[in-house]
């Protein structure tokens, strides 16, 4: 009996402070883009006409709990709620969860960028290519500075980023090519400049990081803290056009959605996609906007009373939210 009362003991304690390398995810909050979060806009757009809105652009998010016991874990997983995966895979080895943090606050920036480019774009405002970072004792370093226009890159005009990332893979370390640039309102400058061997591909190495702007005389303000990660890109997007638009783009339907967005407007997978559809139903959506790459696994783990859009552009998200408001069909998910 004392031998067993020590093992009963010793698991005990075992399973109630030592922690397992697993992570359990769930469903997170959401959060109407179009709505406020204590007290605040979500979206606040300065300058510039808005128009009221109506019914609900609902992002969703995953949550993702760590550091837990053995007994925590195995609550979570057994509430049918929560599922456990490997910590490796969302922490990698000498990694804090600092680290992660910030790196997942870096992509929540970045979603915002492109989901205000993205937006501001298919309203047709104009777009232009500016240097955002210069790598240092680069080929760029000695005449590119960050907040500079690239007009044209080897002779070829260039309308976004990913028209210079285009330029430039068809180089070749050696090469010598014509950058012309505008810095603020002085007039167009053309560099010639030989191109330095690329730390991680065979193309030639210029040495800066470009990015898209939009030359509009207002701001658009996105104001939501402890979020991290890309996925939240579509429904900042869709906020901007329903707030920048006369009429209300969701009819005054609770639409919740998740999906990666590029300046461009291609929206991308996303992972949990499972988890997002019950935080979305249980936040009182009823319809929900699935990036195409996600509808298989959401179709099967839609929740009862929820109706899956399939999208792959801002233009079908848009599309199918109007078709939502007057009644029509709009391509869904397992169709």
């Amino acid at each position: 009996m004392l031998a067993s009362g020590v093992l009963v003991l010793t698991f005990a304690m075992v399973g109630a402070f030592v922690r397992v390398p697993y992570v359990a995810l769930g469903p997170g909050p959401t959060y109407d883009t179009l709505g406020a979060v204590d007290g605040t806009e979500v979206i606040r757009i300065d300058g510039q006409r808005t128009y009221p809105t109506g019914g609900e652009l609902r992002m969703t998010t995953v949550s993702l709990n760590d550091n837990m016991t053995m007994f925590g874990a195995l609550g979570m997983w057994l509430s049918g709620r929560y599922a456990l995966a490997p910590r490796e895979e969302y922490f990698q080895p000498g990694q804090s969860e600092e680290e992660v943090r910030r790196e997942n606050l870096r992509q929540f920036q970045d979603s915002q960028s492109n989901a205000e480019v993205a937006a501001l774009r298919r309203l047709g405002h104009p777009v232009e290519v500016v240097v955002d970072q210069v790598v240092d004792d680069s080929p760029a370093a000695g005449f590119l500075e960050p907040g500079d226009r690239i007009v044209e890159v080897d002779g070829k005009e260039v309308a976004d980023s990913a028209a210079v990332r285009e330029v430039l893979g068809a180089t070749r370390p050696g090469q010598t090519v014509s950058v012309t640039y505008q810095r603020g309102e002085d007039a167009e400058r053309t560099e010639k400049v030989t191109l330095a061997e690329h730390p991680e591909a065979a193309f030639g190495f210029l040495g800066i990081q470009p990015t898209d702007n939009v030359d509009v005389p207002f701001t658009v303000d996105i104001a939501l803290e402890d979020v991290g990660g890309p996925s939240a890109g579509l429904m900042f997007a869709l906020a901007i056009v329903d707030e920048l638009t006369p009429g209300q783009l969701t009819g005054g339907e609770h639409v919740a959605g998740t999906g990666t967005i590029d300046a461009n407007g291609n929206v991308g997978a996303i992972g949990g996609i499972s988890f997002k559809l019950v935080a979305a139903r249980e936040a009182g959506a009823t319809a929900f906007l699935v990036p195409e790459e996600n509808c298989a696994e959401a179709v099967a783990a839609a929740p009862e009373g929820l109706t899956l859009f399939r999208v792959g552009t801002l233009d079908d998200a848009v599309g199918a939210l109007e078709a939502l408001a007057d009644g029509r069909s709009a391509p869904v998910c397992g169709t």
